[in-house]
């Protein structure tokens, strides 16, 4: 096997993988070796290769229960680096996190072996399946999510790869055995460029990952790059709420089938009319939540209901019903109630609004949020079930990336404010050092809500215990390692009561 390019670019930005480039033939591949194996996205990677019937073998640095489930489904994945695992492997899979420095990269290198960035193996699982991804800064998971369950309840066995695990299967990645697959795509490094969608969903534009793209000028060309991948006549399903998004649709009408969704009507504007799902009347009782569905297209008004919170989760259960009634499928359109069931039914997705236990009368949530349009959007969510009840909602936040929180406080304090307390940690780096005079000061000084600062995670524990009375509802949010804490959390919950 030939050596991929090693580098590319995205809306003339270089990135470090080259995402468009032509990818090897895995299917004489005797082994293919994956590194950092337990992430989420190379673990997804992995099942869809051994899904294929192609030798997996993984490793990571950290003994994470990832790896026994991995093990569980006939992937070799240990603990640690070993050069000699990548002996006799034909090709290595990354992800963006995987630095040059690690030694089985580097003995793959020296072989000059393949190197496949985790996107890239997926999209040689998924070669000559029905590609749906599903774009935008905020909403991918979940919509992701929704649509897998929406395309199953329809009657498509879709396969999907999606970054967190679902609830009703307690998997990030299956194969699936219709045409349909599945995919939540990644703008943050580039790599949604590589997957060439015969269906893309495009939930929002909004400006950030402003670490690789500076600025969002050239976030919007990203996404413009992204849906010029799809060929022509294919379909771009897109919530018309989000100007950004509206935007980048617009560019695409004369050459793809392009489906609106949303609660604003834009039918008396200028130009393109829309959107064809109109959604209205939101209402939700505790965690029920529902409003009413017009399908322009069939010309039929519907109830849309969940059990998942959130108004932003009707618009992506939007998006999930024109995927499965009016795009992916064929033929379209296919019947509309099976859909609605499966999306009432709608389990979540881990770490989306995620009930993580009770204790001492006090419910703890834990929540990937980690942007400020997420972050408005979960503590939103959290205030409207508390208040209603005449309860509180307490958030202890976890900033993550130190370049996000400069760019982003402002925005970061305004969702946060809707809380009644807000319990501040330290900022969550991940791949970033630290920068000069960037804390989560920067976001607590703008707070006008309680707040208390915190010096480390260990002590969040006892801060919750503390702070929280029955009633309360605690979430815990951050792309970090806050996900952690909810088990310590409940337990000192449990013993203060």
């Amino acid at each position: 096997m030939s050596a991929i390019p090693a580098g590319g670019t995205i809306a003339g930005i270089p990135t470090r993988f080259d995402f468009r480039a032509e990818l090897p033939d895995l299917s004489e591949a005797r082994r293919v070796h994956l590194l950092n194996v337990a992430g989420s996205g190379v673990s997804r990677a992995a099942r869809l290769l051994a899904a294929r019937g192609v030798a997996v073998s993984g490793s990571d640095p950290a003994d994470l229960p990832v790896l026994a489930e991995l093990r569980a489904a006939g992937i070799d994945a240990q603990v640690g680096w070993d050069p000699a695992r990548v002996a006799d492997a034909d090709a290595v899979v990354v992800s963006s996190a995987t630095k040059e420095e690690v030694p089985e990269l580097q003995e793959a290198r020296r072989r000059g072996l393949p190197v496949l960035h985790q996107a890239q193996a997926i999209t040689l699982a998924t070669q000559g399946r029905r590609r749906v991804v599903v774009a935008g800064a905020n909403g991918k998971t979940s919509t992701s999510a929704l649509v897998t369950a929406a395309l199953r309840a329809g009657g498509r066995d879709c396969g999907y790869a999606i970054g967190a695990a679902l609830a009703d299967t307690g998997l990030n990645a299956e194969p699936g055995t219709a045409p349909e697959f599945v995919i939540e795509g990644d703008e943050s490094d580039g790599s949604f460029v590589g997957y060439r969608p015969e269906v893309a969903v495009l939930t929002n534009v909004r400006p950030d990952h402003l670490d690789l793209y500076g600025d969002y000028a050239t976030v919007q060309r990203a996404y413009d790059e992204f849906l010029d991948t799809v060929p022509d006549g294919g379909t771009l399903v897109v919530c018309t709420d989000d100007p950004g998004a509206r935007t980048a649709a617009d560019r695409q009408r004369d050459r793809l089938r392009v489906l609106g969704y949303g609660f604003e009507d834009h039918s008396a504007e200028a130009g393109p009319g829309g959107p064809e799902l109109l959604l209205s009347h939101p209402n939700h009782q505790g965690m029920e939540w529902e409003c009413v569905l017009q399908d322009r297209i069939s010309g039929v008004t519907l109830d849309l209901k969940l059990t998942v919170p959130g108004r932003h989760n009707l618009l992506n259960a939007a998006a999930a019903y024109a995927v499965a009634v009016h795009a992916a499928a064929d033929p379209a359109p296919r019947p509309a109630e099976p859909v609605l069931e499966g999306l009432r039914a709608f389990g979540g997705a881990s770490r989306r609004f995620q009930v993580r236990g009770e204790a001492g009368g006090v419910v703890v949530v834990d929540d990937y949020a980690h942007n400020a349009d997420k972050v408005h959007a979960v503590v939103a969510t959290g205030a409207a079930l508390a208040h209603e009840q005449g309860r509180r909602v307490v958030v202890a936040f976890q900033p993550h990336l130190y370049s996000r929180t400069r760019d982003f406080a402002a925005g970061f304090a305004a969702g946060l404010d809707a809380a009644d307390h807000v319990l501040l940690l330290p900022v969550f780096g991940a791949r970033e050092e630290p920068i000069e005079g960037v804390g989560s000061a920067l976001i607590g000084d703008l707070l006008t809500t309680g707040r208390q600062d915190l010096g480390s995670l260990d002590e969040l524990p006892a801060a919750v215990a503390e702070l929280a009375r029955p009633g309360d509802l605690v979430l815990l949010v951050g792309a970090g390692s806050i996900t952690t804490a909810a088990g310590p959390v409940l337990e000192a919950l449990g013993q203060a009561r």
